[in-house]
């Protein structure tokens, strides 16, 4: 092969035109940075244009998302600190509330599912450490959480429910605005992790109907290190990095302005085009399943209906038996074609997918796993490349 055929958009997208034009300005070496490069936080001219620079990537960013005010887009190091953020803060200035209101040893209870990134089930354990009641949900044998489970889990002191919007390793979309209605209706609040779904399906914060959500910029073609909490208005929120103060008190730090720009244009970029690149990739989706579903040792990992959207267009799951995912992985990418055995962030792990796991899919089965996600680069013959080297693969030729 001549080129590289890169498969694994939902660990990282290339960076995008678009963000490279936005972020070309911040990168001039020297004394000429100065006029962009300032501290947004600064009151000379210098740090006014960055101030500028970054509160119009701010509401630019704030349109593409359907927030309405620009505060509530939040600028973080990217979608693990904006998990992190959402579920520490939230749950610590919610329990404090309730405590202020004469729940003398008031004990919060946190509920999240079982297919979560690790960002948030990862920090669920540490709130349970902490003495925080958690309750992590099931799914059904596709990979969606259930309304009635999260309505049989609510109690009392639950303060904070936690499920993201698109898995990141089968595709499954959750029904978020109707399990966000009904945490408001036992007057706890809702976070999604919405990572995965910006910029393949529609995303508006006002339609969802949550209180928080966690995007991250280099899943969409902007810049690693990059991402943003949006928090709704009036939130109980108590920021874990603190200092100077910065992002309304909620993040402090001196921002980013640079990545800030990149994540606007890439974000902006994605989302006008989301809707036409979503039927592109659903066909490319679809083409996937059914030609790797055709070999006897293949099984997909979830049923994924022809131009079905109850899973995201730009993922594909399959279990491959008599293979572990490290062996294909690597047999591929001696052929210049990348893809994953699940979340980039797991990918050194030795354990079988949790989220394969949670769905039923044995032990062994799932240690065979390989996911396929695509994005604004993939074409047909990307396709057709895939498929030839995945067969040669699995003659280990």
């Amino acid at each position: 092969m001549n080129r590289q055929i890169y498969l694994d958009y939902a660990a990282t997208a290339p960076l995008c035109e678009e963000a490279a034009r936005a972020m070309a300005p911040f990168m001039v070496p020297g004394a000429a940075n100065l006029p962009a490069g300032g501290n947004a936080n600064s009151l000379h001219s210098n740090g006014r244009t960055a101030f500028n620079a970054l509160e119009e990537a701010r509401r630019s960013i704030m349109r593409d998302l359907g927030a309405k005010r620009p505060d509530e887009i939040v600028f973080t190091s990217g979608a693990t600190e904006a998990d992190n953020a959402a579920l520490f803060g939230i749950v610590a200035a919610s329990s404090e509330r309730r405590r202020q209101r004469g729940e003398k040893g008031f004990v919060p209870h946190v509920i999240t599912s079982a297919i979560e990134h690790d960002a948030v089930l990862a920090a669920a354990r540490v709130l349970e450490r902490m003495g925080c009641e958690v309750t992590v949900l099931g799914c059904d044998r596709q990979g969606f959480v259930e309304v009635r489970a999260l309505q049989a889990a609510l109690r009392e002191n639950t303060v904070l429910v936690s499920v993201h919007l698109v898995n990141n390793e089968i595709g499954s979309v959750q029904p978020v605005e109707e399990l966000a209605a009904l945490a408001h209706g036992a007057g706890a609040l809702f976070h999604t992790d919405a990572v995965q779904a910006l910029g393949k399906i529609r995303v508006d914060m006002g339609e969802l109907g949550v209180d928080a959500a966690s995007f991250s910029a280099h899943k969409i073609g902007g810049p690693k290190g990059s991402g943003v909490l949006y928090l709704r208005a009036g939130t109980p929120f108590s920021p874990f990095i603190v200092g100077g103060g910065q992002e309304s008190g909620k993040r402090s730090g001196t921002q980013n302005v640079c990545a800030a720009a990149g994540f606007a244009a890439a974000c902006r970029a994605a989302c006008s085009m989301q809707e036409s690149e979503a039927a592109r990739l659903r066909g490319l989706r679809d083409e996937l399943y059914e030609r790797l579903g055709s070999i006897a040792c293949v099984h997909p990992s979830v049923e994924v209906e022809r131009d079905s959207r109850d899973f995201a267009p730009h993922i594909v799951n399959v279990c491959v038996d008599g293979f572990e995912s490290e062996t294909l992985i690597l047999r591929l990418d001696m052929k210049a074609v990348a893809v994953s055995g699940g979340s980039a962030c797991s990918s050194h792990s030795l354990d079988p997918s949790h989220v394969l796991k949670a769905i039923g899919v044995s032990d062994d089965r799932a240690l065979g796993s390989l996911r396929v996600s695509l994005g604004r680069c993939t074409e047909q013959e990307d396709v057709e490349s895939f498929m030839i080297a995945f067969e040669e693969s699995l003659r280990g030729m």
